[in-house]
């Protein structure tokens, strides 16, 4: 199936969108979903249902809209005014209206994904970024990350203390924390110093960075720092 359903937050009745359809919220009577808060703009936003994904259009003139994604570490994207069919690759979602009560929940199809076994001819093909999580520059990362994974607003961005703390059951000293933040850095991440400022500050954020952008860490390897 290809349709995504929309729902109300806290309300039994949904909507199902097949490709290439579409629905218009709003506070406005002649809207598909009427969210009836007066500080909802009367035509909102569109939804449109697109295969494997769907899309959002922020029909309102002054408010930005969040769509969230409630599975992940903290996923969201921001939909400013005005902005035309902004695409959404979460298969569950939460989209945030200021002034509305609730929130409107999307239900998306299964994500496609290439067969990991079909054999390649040539060369083969090396990891960009080969990360082995038993090893403890792995910990190191994901100690580094920890902030970013239960808070993505967090700027924390932790000190060898901090991390020979946290990771204090593995009995790393600091000189081995450092070494294997320039271990990460230089060999596994690939990170390039283009900043300008103090090299290990400019590292931990790079590494940080990288690693949530690229998904290498999430909030399942926290149970790993225990």
């Amino acid at each position: 199936m290809k349709s995504i359903i929309v729902q109300i937050e806290g309300d039994d009745r949904s909507w199902e969108l097949e490709p290439g359809e579409s629905l218009v919220f709003g506070r406005a009577d002649t809207s598909d979903i009427v969210l009836g808060d007066p500080a909802v703009s009367r035509r909102a936003g569109r939804l449109r249902a697109t295969g494997d994904h769907w899309v959002l259009t922020n029909l309102s003139g002054r408010v930005t809209y969040v769509v969230e994604n409630p599975e992940g570490g903290g996923e969201f994207i921001k939909v400013p005014p005005g902005r035309m069919d902004a695409p959404v690759c979460f298969e569950f979602a939460r989209i945030l209206v200021p002034g509305a009560q609730e929130a409107l929940l999307v239900f998306a199809p299964c994500q496609a994904f290439t067969d990991p076994d079909l054999v390649e001819t040539g060369a083969e093909t090396l990891l960009a970024y080969p990360l082995d999580r038993t090893a403890k520059y792995f910990l190191v990362l994901v100690a580094l990350c920890e902030p970013r994974l239960l808070d993505p607003a967090s700027t924390v961005t932790p000190s060898t203390p901090q991390i020979q703390e946290r990771l204090k059951k593995y009995g790393l000293s600091r000189k081995a924390i450092a070494f294997q933040i320039e271990y990460l850095a230089s060999r596994k991440l690939r990170i390039k110093d283009s900043s300008g400022e103090g090299r290990a500050d400019w590292q931990r954020a790079a590494l940080i960075a990288t690693a949530l952008r690229y998904d290498l860490v999430n909030a399942k390897h926290l149970e790993l720092l225990g």
